[in-house]
Order: C-alpha cells, then structure tokens, then sequence
C-alpha cells in the first residue's frame, strides 16, 4: 500500500470515527434531558393557558395571588423606596421616572429568581426539607432588613395556611405529607430554642413551596405566582411612592414582556441547586439594607 493509499484510508477512518461520536453525543443529549425531564419536569415547560386543571387547582392558584392575602406586602416596598431616595439627585434628566422603575423592577426580578426560586422548587419537590431549608435560607441572607421582611411574611403565610386554607385542603385531597410537615414547622417555630440557641425562623420561600404543593399547584405555577405575586408588591408601592398611576401599573402587569420576562427567570433557575443560590444583583441588599437610614419612610422595607 502507498503512502497515499495509507493517509486515505486513515483519513476514511478518522471521519466515520467522527461521525460515530456525533451520533454517540447526540445520543448521550437525549438520555441526559429525558433522565433529567423525569426527575424535575420539563425544564422549559410554564403554565399554559390552555392546561386542563380541575376547578380545585384554578381556585387554590386564585387564592395564593390574591392581592387581598393577609401577608404585609402592603407594608413592603422591596427596596424601592430606598432606591427612589438614592437616586433622587443622581438620575439622569434623560431617564423618566417610569424608566427608572422598569430598571429597578428588572433588578428586583432578577435578584429576587436567583436567591429565592431554588428554595421554592427544592421545598415542592421535598417537603420534609423544609425545617433544613429555612434554615439554609436563613444563613443566606446577608441583609438584616431582607431577613426581616422574608419571616414576617413568612409567619404570616403560615398563620393565614393554618387558619383559613388548611381545612378545606385537607377535605380535598391535599398531600397529607405536606400537611403534616406544615404543622410540625408551625408548632416549631412556637418552640423554645434548643441547647444550642438555635430556633425556627418560617421564612417566606420555603413556606410558600411547601403551601403551593399542599394546595396542588405545580411546580410552574408556584414559582410563577410567586414572581408574579412579587411584581404587584412593587407596583402597588410605585403608586403609593407616586411614581406612576394605577393605569399605568396595571399595563405594566398586563404587558407580555414581563410575562416573557417571568418564565425566562424561572427557567433559569429550574435546575439551580439551593446551594448555588446566591444574590446575582449585590446592590439591591444595598438599597434594601440603607432603607432603615431614611430620614422619612413610608414601608417597612
């Protein structure tokens, strides 16, 4: 065989070689998204309107985003106060007021998916983690004021489960795991502290996991009416701070590329690991930290 016979052949070789590994590869892909669909669900998959959901679910998703949910979000504004006030001297003339918003609630959105959305899947997926979660979650949170409004809402969740939802779940088919977990963690966090101090803390993410699965709602749904549920928080405080009218909040609530928006974030996070949870936008803690510095305010936070 010639030298030239000898590189042909061997060249032949390397490209059925190479093509053997593409379709091994592609192979590889299809099994990897399949174990990984089974495991978690579809990782792309959000909420459809035309989803075939009994009366029970459609009512249990309209109570978790009704604006009237006793939480204290009304007391809330998730640093935009403190972000108003900040840059109340240092806004470009050029940039509206309105602009200015859009920008905050873009930071707000993303800030708020990549530190709370894992904890939320994580407590759906596995409800009997929810005492290690809120602990988990707990140790996570740097600013003092975050930590105080997460709990508050937290408890109050809680208080509003254990009062008025829990009842009608349990006679309707709710996850009785849920329920009892539910229950455990509400009568721990009435609990004295344990020899080493440490006691229940009942923030917001996890309870609110855990609560959605009870209800029936799916993975999806818990994380897009949280988002979503976060979004009316912002809005209702940008009325009251004056920054644009009521008119204007519902258009921004109604526009489609928040929704976009929203199932982009959730996406993102679908497959994110609590322990790779962590603040994407560092300056929000900022903002929501220096709101106590206020000469005057008008929320909590």
């Amino acid at each position: 065989m010639t030298s030239n016979e000898s590189t042909q052949a061997l060249q032949i070789e390397i490209e059925d070689l190479k093509t053997r590994l593409q379709s091994a590869e592609s192979k590889l892909v299809e099994v990897t998204d399949a174990q990984r669909q089974a495991s978690v669900g579809p990782p792309h998959s959000l909420p459809s309107s035309n989803s075939s959901l009994s009366p029970h679910f459609h009512h249990a998703m309209l109570l978790l985003s009704d604006s009237a949910l006793p939480l204290g979000s009304f007391a809330f504004s998730s640093g935009l106060e403190s972000y108003l006030a900040h840059h109340r001297h240092h806004t470009s003339p050029s940039l509206s007021p309105i602009a200015s918003f859009h920008r905050f609630l873009k930071l707000s959105l993303g800030s708020l998916s990549s530190t709370t959305i894992p904890y939320i899947l994580a407590a759906h997926r596995h409800p009997s983690e929810l005492e290690t979660l809120d602990n988990d979650i707990d140790a996570s949170i740097p600013c003092t004021v975050a930590r105080r409004a997460s709990v508050a809402q937290g408890k109050a969740l809680l208080s509003v489960w254990d009062r008025c939802f829990r009842s009608s779940v349990s006679t309707k088919g709710g996850d009785a795991s849920s329920v009892g977990v539910l229950e455990e963690f509400r009568l721990l966090l009435k609990a004295p502290a344990d020899e080493d101090g440490l006691v229940a803390n009942g923030h917001f993410a996890p309870i609110w996991g855990v609560i959605s699965e009870a209800m029936g709602l799916s993975l999806e749904q818990t994380a897009y009416v949280f988002m979503f549920n976060h979004v009316k928080a912002v809005l209702s405080a940008a009325v009251r701070a004056s920054v644009m009218g009521p008119y204007q909040a519902q258009a921004v609530l109604a526009n489609n590329g928040l929704q976009e928006m929203l199932s982009i974030l959730i996406q993102k996070e679908w497959t994110t690991k609590v322990r790779d949870a962590g603040q994407v936008c560092p300056v929000m803690d900022l903002w929501v930290g220096r709101h106590e510095l206020l000469y005057s305010r008008i929320f909590n936070s």
